[in-house]
């Protein structure tokens, strides 16, 4: 409706209260979701293309390979196939998303994980009517390697196994992130939705759980020193050191407050990257406006200061999430959503960010523009999918000048070595280029 609303008005000349930030827009393959979505999947490869994961709801997931030279996309990774699981629909059980942020390890390979997506509408009524649905049975971590375009399975970590039915368990862990450290022989892995913290042996290809509960939807840093580091469900730090095999947890502060204090109850789903000195970490949470800079590199047990660098931009109802990227020039960049308040149209704007450590400054570099609106046919409505469901399309909609904007969410954002920067949105599901960060 906002869409059909908005496309009305492109006659309108208004003058844009907005700088725009033009992104040529890059339909990604149909085939490869059942609701034109995705999730945090994005990432440049050491070969300098882009791959972003897939959701294909009730049916399998897929690592899409996009080359910037010749503009193409080709489905690199098929996870049923690789796992030899059926390649038809098989509701629930299925391995419906990869929502792991794509990690590339120094070898060049790319690791990531699948997990379960959400019982069909014809599953729920079974559910409602006290009836069985297939079971989901955990999540799978894999690798492709681009330079022998092949893929492997690293196994599923937190299946569901007797134990854990004995547990009173209902389905397996899903796999929401993976970090690699080859030099090292290890793979961080965290689970869904139970946030377990994982470690899995390269070379016994075994899995154990550290015994720590993360915070939401976390991921893995690496520091310096080597220590796997991540955010717990309390908002701590926990920490990993290989070299001796152990595991610390450290207070976070904001001055003399805890930093879950600090931030309230009500925030969630903290995002964070490490800065090139191996040391300083960027973070930011999904519904808030800030920005944090925390220094790890203090010894375990030792409590960590947050550093408050204030609100990314002003605005109402904040959403950012999968957008937090370092370039290589050391910048910080995130995307952040808030509530168009100008007049100038309504629904959400989104704004990409910089922040600037030197100076302290944060640069509101504009609005995302889609510089090619005709990358996809809106006129002809929510397409549909082989079993009859709608394939969603309203995920755009035009200011009064008639540029088009992403309306919902951003879902992933990198800054790739070059400085050019990707994106990712929905309905249709889109990949976005920003040429050198301008």
């Amino acid at each position: 409706m906002i869409l059909g609303l908005a496309l009305g008005v492109m006659g309108q000349e208004q003058p844009s209260p907005f700088r725009y930030v033009k992104a040529k827009a890059y339909h990604i393959p149909p085939e490869t979701t059942t609701e034109e979505s995705g999730y945090f999947s994005l990432c440049e490869g050491a070969d300098g293309k882009i791959y972003i994961g897939t959701a294909a709801y009730g049916r399998n997931a897929y690592l899409v390979e996009f080359d910037p030279k010749t503009e193409s996309m080709q489905v690199v990774l098929d996870t049923h196939k690789l796992l030899g699981l059926p390649l038809s629909a098989t509701g629930y059980a299925a391995q419906s998303k990869l929502h792991t942020r794509n990690h590339v390890g120094a070898s060049g390979k790319i690791y990531v994980g699948s997990k379960q997506g959400y019982p069909s509408a014809d599953e729920k009524k079974l559910l409602d009517a006290g009836q069985a649905i297939p079971e989901y049975l955990g999540g799978y971590v894999m690798s492709y390697d681009p330079k022998t375009q092949s893929s492997e399975n690293l196994g599923m970590p937190m299946p569901l196994t007797a134990e854990q039915r004995a547990k009173g368990k209902k389905e397996g862990q899903g796999v929401i992130d993976v970090t690699s450290d080859e030099a090292r022989g290890i793979l961080y892995v965290i689970t869904c939705e139970e946030q377990h913290w994982m470690l899995y042996d390269m070379k016994s290809r075994n899995y154990r759980d550290l015994g720590v509960i993360l915070k939401d939807q976390p991921n893995t840093i690496i520091d310096a020193r080597g220590r796997g580091t991540a955010i717990t469900f309390d908002y701590q730090i926990a920490r990993y050191d290989p070299q001796n095999d152990t595991l610390s947890v450290s207070p976070l502060m904001v001055g003399d407050r805890k930093f879950s204090e600090f931030i309230g109850e009500d925030r969630v789903h903290p995002d964070w990257r490490m800065a090139p000195d191996g040391k300083t970490a960027y973070l930011q949470l999904l519904n808030d406006l800030r920005m944090f800079k925390i220094d790890l590199s203090a010894d375990a047990g030792v409590a960590l200061q947050a550093i408050d660098l204030g609100n990314r931009i002003q605005g109402e109802n904040p959403d950012s999430r999968g957008s937090i990227s370092i370039g290589s020039d050391g910048q910080v960049y995130s995307v952040v959503r808030i509530d168009n308040k100008t007049g100038f149209g309504s629904g959400y704007v989104h704004h990409l960010i910089r922040h600037e450590p030197a100076s302290g400054k944060m640069v509101d570099m504009g609005v995302l523009a889609i510089a090619n609106p005709e990358f996809f046919d809106f006129s002809k409505g929510p397409g549909k999918n082989e079993d009859g469901t709608p394939r969603p399309t309203h995920g755009f909609h035009r200011l009064p000048d008639g540029t088009l904007t992403p309306l919902h969410v951003v879902l992933a954002m990198i800054v790739a070595r070059d400085g050019t920067i990707y994106a990712t949105t929905l309905y249709p599901f889109t990949l976005m280029r920003i040429e050198g960060g301008r």
